[in-house]
């Protein structure tokens, strides 16, 4: 175990960063919030919250296409987080970062674009079976639309895949493989590392739902030799409606547009279009200005408080937390991976988990409550779903506490 009282010199305190996430500070129902919902969305520091108001005050302009003073500084500014992004995923290309809405959209358009241009019908595609419905249904449609057969890696029940089902599964019908490298529902860490290297053996392309990952763990998309990496902005302390397609250039080269409309084009004619070069081609229409901007204040932010210590403090908090928790009778966890980041999925025996959070909500402790958009998960374990507590490098001991004394006021209220 980490000892962070060790690093005391060289790193910020718990105060001290808590202090840059007005949020933090205020009451529930009462009590001091305990925001434990992270896994969903994480809180926002004072410098991506300034910088949204900055630009709404001052610099507020379309981009790309004007030549006036503010257009060109918002242009600047927007494509400096396209910078930022390439050197905090270690891209070869700047033109390899396409901002998104979000991780649901990246991975449609993956799906679309990719298996318009090389998926037929009975031709393969390979997801897992702890997939975020995000993961699951694009791929569905897509394979209904092209006849196509999609193929799921099982798992066992501590929440891990077997890999040797997957050698098995491959073949040369196989035209790409998506899976999580995080666990949104479990926190189980997938070992992508060893499934790129076996989708590499066959020239299988593979997709990285990195949603749950890149806020916890440095991502190097060369290193992972990934052809497709996707995340969302407001789970890495960033604003929501943003995301990320990271994909090698010679699959976006390859694959059509998404979508039509201004700033994906060359020229236009009532006979024939041509598409603008990368990363355009895939960003259609007036983009979401403001919030990439603070998507980059948000990056700078994760990489002055450090991959260590973020590591560091959210092993520490998970180790503590399964123990607390573990202490409790009749809770039982779900996940229990080898690898996993902190998230904690739990039930209390004969207790239906929004009971539990709905008592954990009055005692202003946020946590969530159903199936979370893994329902073959839930389905695998023969449950409705789990209270889920999800951490992140600003939530405390102290707050695991509390969670813990939460968790068995909720169980002496509702088996009364």
């Amino acid at each position: 175990m980490y000892n962070l009282k060790d690093l005391a010199n060289t790193v910020l305190s718990s105060a001290e960063i808590r202090e840059q996430f007005p949020v933090l500070g205020i009451s529930v129902n009462g009590r001091p919030l305990v925001y434990l919902d992270n896994g969903a969305t994480s809180q926002k520091p004072k410098c991506v919250i300034d910088s949204l108001a900055k630009y709404y005050n001052e610099q507020n302009a379309n981009i790309h296409r004007g030549v006036h003073t503010l257009s060109q500084e918002a242009t600047s500014l927007f494509e400096s987080t396209r910078s930022s992004l390439k050197r905090f995923l270690n891209a070869e290309h700047e033109h390899e970062i396409i901002f998104t809405s979000g991780t649901t959209q990246g991975i449609n358009l993956v799906a679309h674009s990719f298996g318009k241009a090389f998926i037929n019908k009975g031709d393969e595609v390979i997801i897992s079976a702890l997939e975020h419905h995000s993961n699951i249904v694009p791929w569905q449609m897509m394979c209904e639309d092209k006849g196509a057969v999609l193929r799921v890696i099982p798992m066992n029940n501590a929440g891990e895949l077997d890999l040797s089902v997957l050698a098995s599964m491959l073949s040369n019908k196989t035209k790409i493989i998506a899976i999580t490298h995080v666990s949104n529902a479990l926190g189980t860490i997938n070992p992508v590392e060893e499934i790129i290297a076996l989708a590499k053996q066959y020239k299988i392309p593979v997709l990285i739902d990195g949603a749950q990952a890149v806020q916890h763990q440095q991502v190097d998309v060369r290193k992972l030799d990934c052809d497709f990496y996707v995340f969302s902005a407001h789970k890495m302390f960033g604003p929501t409606g943003v995301g990320v397609l990271y994909g090698k250039e010679k699959w976006l080269n390859a694959m059509p547009p998404y979508m039509g409309g201004g700033d994906m084009i060359k020229t236009v004619t009532f006979e024939k279009t041509e598409y603008n070069e990368l990363p355009h081609k895939f960003e259609a229409g007036t983009p979401n200005i403001a919030d990439v901007i603070a998507f980059g204040e948000s990056i700078r932010f994760m990489e002055e408080i450090g991959f260590d210590t973020i590591r560091i403090r959210e092993e520490e908090l998970l180790q503590y937390a399964t123990q607390k928790l573990s202490e409790i009778d009749g809770l039982r966890i779900f996940g229990t991976a080898a690898k996993k980041t902190g998230v904690i999925s739990f039930n209390i025996e004969g207790l239906h988990p929004y009971d539990v959070g709905t008592i954990l909500d009055q005692l202003g402790i946020a946590v969530r409550t159903g199936h979370h958009c893994t329902q073959p998960i839930m389905d695998y374990y023969r449950i409705p779903g789990t209270v889920r507590a999800s951490f992140a490098f600003y939530n405390t001991m102290e707050e695991v506490d509390v969670l813990s004394a939460g968790i068995k006021k909720a169980i002496k209220m509702l088996k009364r």
